[in-house]
Parts: C-alpha cells; sequence; structure tokens
C-alpha cells in the first residue's frame, strides 16, 4: 500500500460525528412522511401533485413536511428511513455479495428514476470524499446530475481523474466536464484525457498514449482510492454514448449481435459480465477494466428499466463494493437475477 493510500485510509476511517438520532418509529405515518418529503425537496413536486399521489389532502402534505422539518430530518438532504427500502438494500447487498446499498424511493414507478439516484449519489459521496484522495470518474446524465447534490468544501491533496476519452466535443455528458467540475467542487486538481473516446486505429490509440503525454494519466489511474462509475444501455438508444453521437446504429447492432448489453467506460459486456468480442475495444480511449476491478472502492450508480440487463451484467463485470440506484430498479434487477439463477 503506497503512502498516499495509508493517509487516505487513515482520514476516511478517523472518528466521525454520530448521525443524530430522531427517535423516529416505523410506522406507516412516518414513511408517508418521508416520502412525501422526497418528493417535495428532490423531486420538486408541488404539494397538490404530492397530495393526489399520496391520496391524501393538500393540508395534510403541508402538515407532514413542517414536521419533517421540526424533526430535522430535512436539511440539505433527507434524514430519516422508510423500512422497505432498507430491507430492499439488505436484499440486493446479499445478492450480490455488496458492501453498502443506497436504493433512492420513487413516487411513481415509472417516473425518471435519475433525479432519485444523482441526489442519493451526491449525498454518500459528500460524506467519503477526503483529504488526499484520488478518485476516478466516468460520466452520463446521472453521474453529471450528482453535481447540483455534492457538498462543495476545500479538499486538500485532492485529484479527480476521468477515465475516459471524449474531449474533442465539446457537450454537456463530455466526460471532460463532469471531471473538471467534479474536482472544482473541492478545489482539487483534475486530470483528463484529451483525445477522442473513440479512435481510428490502434496506431493512432498506441502514439497518443506512448508518445504524446497521456501515459501519465493511465498510470495515475493504476492508484485510486475510489471509482465512480454509471452504465449504459444497448438495448436503447437511449443511452448517453448514443443520444450524443458517439456511437451509430452500426455500432449498437453488431454489439448487440455478439450479446453486448451494456457498456462501462466504452467497455462493452454481455449478461454474464464477460466482455465481447469486438474491434470496437481496440479504439476506446479509456482506462482497462482490470484496472478499475483493483480500486480499493468502486462505485456503480445507475437505474432505470432499460438498463436492468446492463446492470446485471456489471454486477459480474467490475464487481462493485458499492451500489446506487431507485427502488423499482432494485427490484427488478433482484428478479431478473433470480430468474438466471433459476
Amino acid at each position: 500500500m503506497t503512502d498516499r493510500r495509508k493517509r487516505v485510509n487513515s482520514a476516511t476511517n478517523s472518528p466521525k460525528k454520530a448521525p443524530l438520532d430522531i427517535g423516529q418509529p416505523d410506522t406507516k405515518i412516518s414513511r408517508m412522511r418521508m416520502r412525501a418529503a422526497w418528493m417535495y425537496y428532490i423531486e420538486q413536486m408541488t404539494q397538490n401533485e404530492i397530495a393526489e399521489v399520496l391520496g391524501v389532502g393538500r393540508v395534510t402534505i403541508v402538515r407532514m413536511l413542517a414536521e419533517a422539518r421540526a424533526r430535522n430530518e430535512v436539511k440539505i438532504g433527507i434524514q430519516g428511513y422508510l423500512s422497505d427500502l432498507i430491507a430492499l438494500e439488505r436484499q440486493v447487498e446479499q445478492q450480490f455479495g455488496l458492501d453498502k446499498v443506497i436504493i433512492a424511493p420513487l413516487s411513481q414507478p415509472d417516473n425518471d428514476p435519475i433525479p432519485a439516484i444523482s441526489a442519493a449519489t451526491g449525498d454518500y459521496l459528500s460524506g467519503v470524499v477526503a483529504n488526499g484522495m484520488r478518485v476516478g470518474v466516468g460520466w452520463g446524465r446521472t453521474l453529471l446530475s450528482t453535481l447540483s447534490y455534492l457538498e462543495a468544501r476545500a479538499l486538500d491533496d485532492f485529484t479527480v481523474i476521468s477515465l475516459l476519452g471524449g474531449i474533442s466535443q465539446p457537450r454537456r455528458f463530455n466526460p471532460a466536464e463532469f471531471a473538471w467540475q467534479f474536482a472544482q467542487l473541492f478545489q482539487g486538481n483534475g486530470y483528463l484525457i484529451p483525445a477522442p473516446a473513440l479512435v481510428d486505429s490502434v496506431e493512432t490509440r498506441t502514439a497518443l498514449i506512448e508518445r504524446c503525454g497521456l501515459k501519465s494519466v493511465f498510470e495515475m489511474a493504476e492508484d485510486l482510492d475510489l471509482v465512480l462509475l454509471s452504465v449504459g444501455a444497448i438495448e436503447t438508444a437511449s443511452s448517453t454514448p448514443y443520444r450524443i453521437g458517439f456511437l451509430n446504429e452500426e455500432h449498437q447492432s453488431s454489439l448487440a449481435e455478439r450479446g453486448a448489453v451494456g457498456d462501462l467506460l466504452f467497455h462493452f459486456y454481455d449478461k454474464q459480465g464477460r466482455l465481447v468480442d469486438h474491434p470496437i475495444h481496440d479504439l476506446v480511449m479509456s482506462v482497462g477494466i482490470e484496472t478499475l476491478q483493483k480500486v480499493p472502492v468502486r462505485v456503480l450508480t445507475s437505474g432505470g428499466k432499460e438498463k436492468i440487463n446492463a446492470l446485471l451484467g456489471a454486477m459480474k463485470l467490475i464487481r462493485p463494493t458499492v451500489f446506487i440506484t431507485d427502488e423499482e430498479s432494485a427490484r427488478q434487477l433482484l428478479v431478473l437475477a433470480e430468474k438466471e439463477e433459476g
């Protein structure tokens, strides 16, 4: 273990302030109150909309929100718990052998899960990043949305490394953009891979790494304390790589024919977590899967009905230590895993 890694472990394992014990009973009313608070403060629904979803009057919602504030359940995030989600978290942990699972509630099963997942991810990261850490990050809509929920503060010797190229396309969902903003929030140093996500040949990839100064960034990725990743899905064109034009229909079709269900940093894999045999892997400017698998804390944050197969494969490929998702995705993932085992 490097001296830097020892310092980080010492910082992250130091005594922390105990969480507030609000003495909240596990009742139907408390669960409804917490759902109302989540919808209002995280999903930004109106009081009338919440009342309609929960089947109560608007005055009841106003009273619940006031009580949640009085109990200190609502601060920047939401303190409290939903017993059914805790049980679901434990099921997912046991099914996949994970250290920690965080499941964000949804007010409606068909709601876009990204805002809820991003809020939960931002809250988790705010509590674990520390001085001296070296964090590798992926990209995508889910990760970019977490920026709004991070508790910005100055950290000493904090480093963020983008694990995928893409700087040649200055778009909102560019891998470099997320890494840079993430580093800025903690006044850390950001390191990018200044190259396209996909290059035109193996020779170009080799030249960029060996002769154009990118080798040092890849070497830094060999000594990460935490990696933050999200998955993309092959079966839909709504995933970020397809929507912004990194991959075309021909890529998508040929990958699907080879059994690919999803990707991590443009590493395409099947439902069993095996990388598929496809020439695109020789053209990707990203850190390798073997490097990611060695990182002590591997955070996977993703959800959505179109990503369930991709999530199942990612569990086997990257073997995350921390998994953050929404309640509907978690339930569907468990059903699929049990079906595969049966």
